[in-house]
């Protein structure tokens, strides 16, 4: 039997945008924010015993980020754990993830190019190769998004089974769906619905390996080419549940080896399999909301009381777009294609080129220091932009909460550095929609959160 787990590890961006610190966490105890205290309970010890070189993962890019100042010694262990089954096989059980983890059947068009570009440039900066698979954002999808990981060279993506509608009864548990505009078919894994949520979120299905073993065979041991692929959140092991860091070492090891069970992942397991079966995509379909996409942008009935989303998300919509034309029309000038500056930009941000040399490249001219500062002030702005779009800012039911409010200071600021770049201001009526976004519970109201953002802003520019 073939059997394959993925962890998704992944934590909201808790940087505030001005000082880029994180502020101490009440609940995270004895640790000083959550970031540090999965750190210790799970990042560490599944890197400690070794979990990283069996499972399938993807790891969130600005979670890794953080993590290679806070902990380089864990991101090195997690490295080397991938690319010795890259150096092995030929192809590694990491899986890039869209960089911000914002939902992008929401996004536009060019976000998903940026979104998609810079989480494969940031897997292949940390991991040393290219990836072939990439893990969406709760895994939002529409057909839309498949093609642009498609263009981008993905070969594939790991989505829950009612995302898709299959065309026979499947035979190994990975399908093929076809995509227009003369592209190749592209690979869905679907996940085995019933042994996730054993995993998720029945914690005694996880206190015994042996059991759990035990019962994977008994229902589906008579399919001995189907993959069967458990997917969770990879703080599951050992932070959610404590100790089940340990089961899923047992599980990949001497517990997996013991019930005859073949340890793959989904690139592996494409080195010796062709899928054959096909499907349909279900558009605009997640794992985590059962109205598909909607508890990213309103109200649904997963967040009934969450009235505040939908001006949220008008109102990030309407900043996002205003950002995005100054940037285009004040680039345009310098830029055959301001996109493209914008989507290799993540190699600056990553420090794998400077910013004059991909200005260099990409108009094969020189620069003086002040238009260098000029475009690095509109790139930031750019990557702020992003930022705001960030799906933990909408998965609560509660606005007065760090990750709805960071969405807009991180739009706050994005605008602040449009407006210092530029001269340009941004029209206050643009900004009207932030007045409905109110905490039923404190009475917080999102304005407040931009105007306090941009306020910080400006008083850190005269300090310096």
């Amino acid at each position: 039997m073939n059997l394959c787990i993925h962890g998704h590890f992944y934590q909201p961006p808790r940087e505030d945008p001005i000082s880029d610190y994180i502020p101490d966490e009440t609940g995270a105890e004895p640790y000083r924010n959550w970031n540090e205290r999965i750190l210790a309970e799970c990042y560490r010890p599944n890197a400690e015993e070794g979990n990283f070189g069996k499972m399938s993962f993807n790891i969130g890019p600005t979670l890794f980020h953080w993590m290679q100042m806070a902990a380089p010694d864990v991101c090195e262990m997690i490295i080397k754990q991938e690319r010795e089954n890259f150096n092995t096989y030929g192809t590694g059980n990491g899986m890039a993830q869209a960089y911000n983890h914002s939902i992008l059947p929401l996004a536009t068009l060019e976000d998903k190019i940026t979104q998609v570009r810079w989480g494969i440039s940031d897997f292949k900066f940390r991991f040393g190769h290219a990836p072939e698979g990439m893990w969406l954002p709760e895994t939002a999808v529409n057909t839309e998004t498949l093609c642009v990981l498609s263009d981008c060279g993905i070969k594939f993506t790991i989505l829950a089974p009612w995302q898709i509608i299959p065309h026979c009864k499947n035979k190994t548990g990975a399908y093929f769906i076809e995509l227009p505009g003369g592209r190749e078919s592209f690979t869905i894994f679907s996940y085995d619905q019933e042994f996730s949520t054993m995993v998720s979120f029945v914690p005694e299905m996880t206190v015994n390996g042996d059991h759990f073993l035990e019962v994977l065979k008994e229902k589906r041991g008579y399919l001995p080419d189907h993959l069967v692929t458990v997917a969770s959140d990879g703080e599951l092991y050992g932070h959610h549940q404590k100790q089940r860091d340990l089961f899923l070492r047992y599980l990949l090891n001497e517990g997996g080896q013991a019930h005859g069970v073949d340890w793959t992942y989904p690139g592996l397991w494409l080195k010796d399999h062709t899928v054959e079966d096909s499907a349909d995509l279900v558009e605009n379909t997640s794992w985590s909301c059962l109205h598909g996409i909607d508890r990213w942008r309103a109200a649904c009935g997963c967040t009934a009381w969450a009235d505040w989303k939908l001006p949220l998300r008008n109102a990030l919509n309407v900043i996002g777009d205003w950002v995005n034309q100054v940037y285009y029309s004040q680039m345009i000038n310098h830029f055959p294609n301001p996109w493209e500056l914008r989507n290799r930009y993540i190699d600056v941000v990553t420090k794998q080129i400077s910013l004059e040399d991909l200005c260099k490249k990409l108009t094969r001219q020189t620069w003086k220091e002040n238009d260098l500062k000029f475009v690095q002030i509109m790139l930031k702005a750019q990557y702020e932009r992003q930022r705001s779009f960030t799906s933990c800012g909408f998965f609560f039911d509660e606005f007065h909460r760090i990750e709805p409010q960071n969405n807009i200071a991180y739009a706050a600021n994005a605008v602040w550095l449009t407006e210092q770049a530029t001269g340009k201001k941004i029209d206050p009526s643009i900004l009207d929609g932030l007045k409905m976004v109110r905490s039923q519970r404190t009475g917080l109201r999102g304005d407040t959160i931009y105007d306090q953002t941009k306020l910080r802003a400006n008083a850190e520019a005269k300090a310096i």
